[in-house]
Parts: structure tokens; sequence; C-alpha cells
């Protein structure tokens, strides 16, 4: 067996440690919190954030760094974006310094509009033949469950990107693998905003109209943002961009779009927030990406109008409103 070093204990943290360990690594997940370590140590399941969900014999916990990252060749990302910089500052002394880095973070960092991989460079010192992603239409209880799914290992070393792709290949999970880390990370990190819109819609009551609506006019300004900023359009179109969006807006398991629902129901973020350990991504990238889209001088309404709502300058019902009152335009332009 291969060591890998899992850093986050939350449900995708965990559930990729059972991808991991199907496809034959030894896996250490790292916990924030030293009772969940044990508790999965003691019960074989994630009882906070997996109930149910048997967890293999290769994996183990720690709340321990050092013990986690000792003789891990991979080392995978799964916490919260917004935090993960100051987590990776205490973590990096722990690091092997020839170590393959993977971030599973669907988020751009707030202030700096830095993407995970772009932290993990500026923290690590670890080029981009170290830095890899992996993203796709992974909701974490049906990856727990063995439920059949794709993703893409996307690093800027093809033979890397290959070398993970056979780490994390298992009877039920097929990676693809690909180069371009940018519109990964994009695409990954701009579902979530969307799902948020798609949420308020069926929140507000709307059909399905509505959301394949919303769906594909935030495709279309993901991959608009995308493709200026260097990303290849197919990758929008692709596991990683249409799929990831696909899975977060049509699915009740999604965290962003359950967000969103609650919001078009009426309630605050604060509220939502308080009512749930789970994070919703793009209730903080949100402000990232509409940042991000100003900057580059690309129109991007659905960033702009659900950080409205998140933040509450407009309800839902407006956000709807504004939009339909937009100029209108010819769809390609």
């Amino acid at each position: 067996m291969t060591k890998v070093a899992v850093f986050g204990a939350g449900s995708w943290g965990t559930a990729f440690s059972i991808v991991l360990a199907d496809g034959g690594n030894d896996v250490t997940i790292w916990a924030r919190r030293e009772e969940v370590a044990e508790a999965i140590n003691n019960s074989r399941e994630n009882e906070e954030y997996l109930p149910g969900i048997e967890l293999p014999p290769a994996i183990s916990a720690t709340h321990d760094v050092e013990k986690a990252a000792h003789g891990a060749d991979v080392v995978i990302f799964a916490t919260p974006s917004q935090t993960f910089r100051s987590n990776l500052v205490e973590w990096v002394p722990f690091l092997a310094p020839d170590a393959v880095l993977v971030s599973l973070m669907k988020g751009v960092e707030l202030g700096t509009l830095k993407r995970m991989s772009e932290v993990i460079a500026e923290e690590t010192g670890a080029g981009p033949e170290r830095i890899a992603v992996i993203s796709g239409p992974n909701l974490a209880k049906e990856i727990a469950r063995r439920e059949p799914a794709a993703s893409v290992v996307a690093c800027a070393d093809e033979d890397v990107a290959r070398r993970l792709q056979d780490r994390v290949h298992s009877p039920a999970f097929r990676p693809y693998t690909s180069v371009d880390v940018l519109g990964c990370e994009l695409g990954g990190a701009y579902k979530n905003v969307v799902g948020l819109a798609v949420g308020m819609a069926i929140g507000l009551g709307f059909g399905d109209n509505t959301t394949a609506s919303v769906i594909t006019r935030g495709l279309a300004e993901t991959a608009r943002l995308a493709t200026r900023l260097g990303a290849n359009p197919l990758t929008l179109m692709g596991l990683a961009g249409l799929g990831d969006l696909v899975a977060t807006c049509s699915s009740p398991l999604s965290r962003n779009r359950s967000f969103g629902e609650k919001l078009g129901q009426g309630m605050t973020s604060d509220e939502i927030v308080a009512s749930t350990r789970q994070v919703a991504e793009g209730v903080k990238s949100c402000a990232s990406l509409r940042a991000l889209a100003e900057r580059t001088g690309c129109d991007a309404p659905v960033a702009q109008y659900v950080d409205d709502v998140v933040s509450g300058r407009i309800t839902a019902q407006e956000m709807m409103e504004l939009t339909l009152a937009r100029d209108t335009k010819a769809e390609m332009e």
C-alpha cells in the first residue's frame, strides 16, 4: 500500500478517503477535532458527517498533524476554502518536500481572489507539477455509498495526473485526466454560486423551466469568465463543468442548493448558517467570483445577484425580477 494523508474529516474528505482506500491506498484522515478522530477509529464510521457508512480497514484518523502527514507521498486537502490558507501554514512543516498536493476544495479565496491551487503554491513553494485538483459531479453521500461516479484529476504535469488517476481509480469511481487546472477549479467554484441561484428559484416555488434557464445561463457565465482567464472551454462542457453543475443544481443533497432554497423561502444567511454545521462554499465564493469577474471585465449577473441576496441587499424575489428586467441580447453574445 501507499500512504495518502487527507486533511479534513468532513463529509467530502471522509467520502474521498473511501475512494482512496478502495483504490488500494493506506489512508490517514486528519481531523480538526480530536473527538471526531477517536470516533472514526473506534466506531469505523464518521457518525457526525456520514452516519451509517462503514469505513474500510485501510482508513484511520488522527488529530496529530505530524502523524497524519508522515510517510504520505500524496496529500489531499478537503477543508473549507476560506480557512484553508491559515490551516495550510500550520501543516506545511510536516509535509514531505516531494509530496503531490491535491485540492478537493471548490472555492475562491476572499480578498486575494486566489484559487486553492494558487494558495497551495504560495504557501508551500510547490511547483505546478506537484499541485493537482480533483473535481466533478461528486456528492459526498453518494460517493460514500459507492454509487458509480466519475471525476477529473487535473495537473499541469500530465504524467502526475495519470499517476494520481491510478491512485484514485476504484470499482465505483472513474477518474479522467486533464491539464486544465484553472478550468476545473473555476467550474467547481462557480457551480456552487449557480446552485444557490437554482435553490432560490425552487424556494420561491418556481419549476423546471426556471431552474433550467438559471443552470444554462449560469454555465454560460462560468465559461465566459473561465475562458477569459485562460481555461479550455471544453473543460466547462465536461465533468468538472457541466457535470458538476448538473449534480449540484439537481440534487437535494447539494448544500448550496439547499442553502439557496432557504434563502428563497425568506431565511437570512445568518439564520441558515446558525442552523447547520455544513459549509456551503458558494456563500463566500459568490463575492470572490463577482470581484474576479469585475477585475476581468466580465459580465457576471448570476454571481452579482447571488452575492447581493446572500449579503441581504436584495431578496431572492428581487433577484429574479432584476434578472428578467436585464436588457435582451443574442444568446451567444
